[in-house]
């Protein structure tokens, strides 16, 4: 246990520098999305599909286990008999779960952080920001939260791949960030997503350590019951020990130590025994 502690001390120590790491690598992948949506413009489930790719490396940095902690691409039947397939599930501890969902797209952000003029900027500032309110929406009316089988939080988290695109977003229209809540949705972008995500990595850390202590302390429990009863039934052979050796003593007396022992009273009749073999009688 003392060896689990310390390495979530050096974990705790390393995450700020590994958001470090990832805001430095979020300036690339900003590019790189930018770049794709340049060569793809317009084609919004291709930008969707890179919003999983970038997600995939925010929960591969958070320390989550794919299988175990999350699980991708599930497909859940609705009760209407349709199929929805959230994006991200991840499992928290006491049965939680927290649906993650990726597709936003970033086609009016590329026109922004491209525009050549301030009109055109801000026509596409303009429609980046319907574009993420529409999503909202949109997200909104999913309701995964009442799918069969999901035990999810009241929360939908709705990822912006694009550190720049998000924080645009909610700089210009910060009242974004209430309307995501009334329809139970917050807003993430990929450094707000990995310290959710390291947190719950944390809670199953804590939760793990739990188990384990419970299961020393059940072992333990089991070990003193064997250990009682061992002790107990040693002192039961102490005490039959002791009786055997009782009635050992018991018995020497009456053989050969004690008053009116056999071996005393056995004198006269070896005697009689040595005068017969003489030829003597005795009357």
């Amino acid at each position: 246990m003392q060896e689990s502690f310390g390495q979530e001390a050096r974990e705790r120590h390393t995450l700020a520098h590994e958001i470090r790491n990832l805001q430095q690598l979020n300036a690339q992948m900003a590019q790189e999305a930018l770049n794709l949506t340049k060569a793809l413009k317009g084609d919004n489930k291709t930008q969707g599909n890179w919003g999983e790719v970038v997600l995939t490396r925010v929960l591969e940095a958070s320390g989550l286990r794919e299988g175990y902690e999350y699980q991708t691409q599930v497909s859940i039947e609705t009760d209407n008999r349709s199929r929805m397939q959230p994006d991200v599930i991840v499992r928290l501890p006491q049965g939680k779960d927290v649906v993650i969902d990726a597709k936003m797209t970033l086609v009016a952000y590329e026109r922004y952080f491209n525009a050549e003029d301030d009109y055109t900027r801000e026509v596409a500032l303009q429609e980046h920001l319907a574009s993420v309110r529409n999503h909202i929406r949109l997200l909104g009316r999913k309701d995964y939260q009442q799918l069969p089988g999901l035990r999810s939080l009241d929360y939908v988290l709705m990822f912006i791949p694009v550190e720049p695109a998000f924080l645009l977003a909610i700089d210009r229209q910060p009242e974004l960030i209430s309307e995501a809540l009334q329809n139970n949705i917050m807003l993430v972008s990929p450094t707000t997503l990995l310290v959710a995500l390291r947190t719950i990595a944390n809670l199953w850390r804590y939760e793990h350590q739990s188990r384990n202590a419970q299961k020393i302390a059940e072992r333990a429990g089991r070990l003193y019951d064997k250990m009682r009863l061992f002790v107990d039934d040693m002192s039961a052979i102490g005490q039959s020990l002791d009786k055997a050796q009782e009635s050992y003593r018991q018995a020497m007396k009456k053989l050969a130590s004690g008053r009116g022992n056999l071996l005393a009273g056995r004198r006269p009749f070896a005697a009689w025994a040595w005068r017969s073999s003489a030829g003597l009688i005795l009357i």
